[in-house]
């Protein structure tokens, strides 16, 4: 791949223009991008979709409440190798076979570019993202037992998601490009939809899309259904044989949409 290819999205995944743009300035900086957006939008597949578009292996590192910032390096598996010293023929002495990378070690050690997506990095203690800085700063890290550096061959490109719910460091987010992926306009809407539908009735189309928005703008929902909870409603419809004509006054499939009791309490008392 040319470094000067850009990143244009993908068949299934449409990018704004300053999506687009700050996936470059990311990587002309070399520097992470930060994405945040409400559930839906596309932060995690965006990841996918660079990696399609400019054809590099993806490394994908999910994050949960209980991940450390060492997770992400390696592991000493000191447990298998009590085992191996007490059952084993191995020999124990070599360290080496008793470290495992985490997934920003495999992306490190890649003789390629890759991209590295750290998703949900807000899931974390607060303290997750300041242990990483070093890291992503240099592109390498220490492994103590056996006195190895594992540095970046080619800086990865990485993808680093954030569903805002916990406020992450000044420091850290000094080293990051922030991009913000705001709700699509129907417009972009209708470009999404129709990368993921070769063909589909254009009047059922239109009325899914109004009663969708219609839904979205109740001041008391209080999970707002997303762009991919969209889609699977009007597969559902499409599957069904559902009549373009009654889906605003009867809203079948509800359950696609909307994922609380009082929210659908709440459509239900506003249905027209």
């Amino acid at each position: 791949m040319a470094d000067n290819m850009k990143f244009t999205g993908s068949n299934t995944y449409i990018a704004s223009e300053e999506l687009m743009a700050a996936v470059d300035v990311a990587r002309v900086l070399e520097k992470p991008l930060l994405i945040k957006g409400e559930p839906g939008t596309g932060k995690t597949m965006l990841a996918e979709a660079i990696s399609q578009s400019l054809d590099m292996p993806l490394y994908i590192w999910n994050i949960k409440s209980t991940t450390k910032a060492q997770d992400g390096l390696y592991v000493y598996d000191t447990v298998q190798r009590l085992y191996d010293s007490q059952f084993g023929g191995k020999d124990v002495d070599n360290i080496a076979q008793y470290i495992k990378l985490g997934k920003l070690g495999e992306a490190f050690k890649n003789e390629e570019q890759v991209i590295l997506l750290i998703d949900e990095i807000d899931k974390a203690d607060l303290e997750f993202p300041n242990d990483l800085l070093w890291e992503l700063d240099k592109m390498e890290f220490y492994i103590h037992e056996t006195g190895e550096t594992v540095k970046a061959k080619k800086r990865p490109i990485v993808i680093i998601t954030s569903n805002a719910e916990k406020e992450l460091p000044d420091a850290f987010l000094r080293r990051c490009i922030f991009h913000y992926i705001s709700f699509p306009e129907p417009e972009q809407m209708d470009e999404i939809v129709r990368a993921h539908f070769e063909t589909i009735d254009e009047n059922l189309l239109k009325q899914a899309m109004d009663t969708f928005y219609w839904i979205r703008t109740l001041k008391d929902i209080r999970k707002k259904p997303s762009t991919s909870e969209l889609i699977d409603w009007l597969r559902a419809l499409v599957h069904g044989g559902i009549a373009p004509e009654v889906i605003r006054s009867t809203t079948p499939y509800l359950g696609v949409l909307i994922k609380k009791d009082e929210d659908l309490q709440v459509v239900n008392k506003r249905r027209i």
